[in-house]
């Protein structure tokens, strides 16, 4: 993978921050600064879906155990299919659907999942599942009457600071946009500037499952919010008890690590590597890029990469995310 920056961040400073490589393997390729921009891939599930979930559920204005067919006229999910059962990936739905492969636009992607087949028992079992994301968060736009970007922007992106992290970046950041996949397959070109993920790019690249553009600064922003719960800058984003909740396991489906919205340390191998906490929850995206939080030791590890380039066949970012995080924490003291 050409370009990587990486941060580890306590509950008030960021402790230090690397950026390497060049955007891409050409020689004359913008290295990569701090200030550049990753596409975030499925981090977009924990950064915008799952923390708007928190906050509305604080609110009182998302009911975790609501039927979504209760909230969504069209859908057709069974009753177990709720905001909570989506977000510890055991809701039925099927992990991924090439919905991009026919001729199709955002709200037909949500029709779609509304009446899609579930694939197994809610509840009993949990399956990744991009496609639960996307019925999470046509629910949360149908009770808050408002586009998933506008929620973002509203109760994320502004309160946070998080000025540069965004759906859809304009052609100004381009420069600063750090290109994932040379796609022959579908798109038959680089892509650059627009998200790299197929169906949250017929949904017009705001999508629940994927869609973020962040920097390693705005991402380390909110991690450290998560480690502080729930508190910025003398600002509190949410109570701790909500920060608790959605960050510890769930514990409903036998041998799943999920809490809510976020995966905690599995048994045995680990992308967290060997040292972080039992407690420690964190989220991956598929174009490298990666956000780990341990509470105990008070340490986040942010690392942005674009691992797809020019590949997605490109899979060493598996032994690379461990590997990093041990040597993190084995510089911290913490390797033991």
């Amino acid at each position: 993978m050409p370009a990587a920056c990486a941060a580890v961040v306590g509950p008030d400073c960021v402790r230090a921050l690397l950026s390497a490589g060049r955007h891409t393997y050409g020689s004359f390729a913008p290295e990569v600064l701090p200030t550049h921009l990753f596409d975030l891939a499925s981090v977009t599930k924990v950064m915008a879906t799952t923390t708007l979930c928190a906050i509305l559920y604080e609110k009182g204005r998302l009911d975790l155990d609501q039927p979504a067919q209760e909230i969504l006229p069209d859908c057709d999910a069974d009753k177990r299919v709720t905001a909570r059962s989506i977000l510890m990936h055991a809701s039925g739905y099927p992990a991924h659907v090439h919905l991009y492969k026919r001729p199709i636009d955002r709200e037909e992607v949500i029709r779609a999942v509304c009446k899609m087949n579930l694939e197994y028992e809610p509840l009993s079992q949990s399956v990744y599942s991009d496609m639960g994301f996307i019925l999470l968060g046509a629910i949360l736009e149908r009770l808050e009457d408002r586009p998933l970007n506008e929620l973002f922007r509203h109760h994320l992106r502004d309160p946070l600071g998080l000025h540069e992290t965004m759906f859809c970046p304009g052609p100004s950041a381009r420069d600063r946009i750090v290109p994932t996949e040379s796609d022959e397959v579908w798109r038959g070109r680089l892509v650059h500037g627009e998200v790299h993920d197929e169906n949250a790019s017929v949904m017009g690249g705001v999508a629940p499952h994927a869609g973020l553009f962040g920097t390693v600064l705005d991402c380390s922003r909110f991690a450290q919010m998560w480690l502080s719960e729930g508190d910025l800058d003398g600002r509190r984003i949410l109570n701790p008890e909500m920060i608790r909740l959605f960050r510890s396991r769930a514990n409903v489906v036998a041998d799943s690590s999920w809490a809510l919205g976020w995966d905690t340390v599995s048994q045995g191998v680990s992308t967290a590597g060997q040292y972080f906490s039992g407690t420690s929850y964190g989220s991956l995206g598929f174009t490298g890029t990666s956000i780990w939080i341990d509470p105990e030791k008070e340490i986040a590890v942010v690392l942005l990469t674009n691992r797809v380039h020019p590949t997605r066949e490109n899979w060493q970012i598996k032994s690379l995310r461990p590997a990093f995080h041990d040597a993190v924490m084995a510089g911290l003291g913490f390797a033991s």
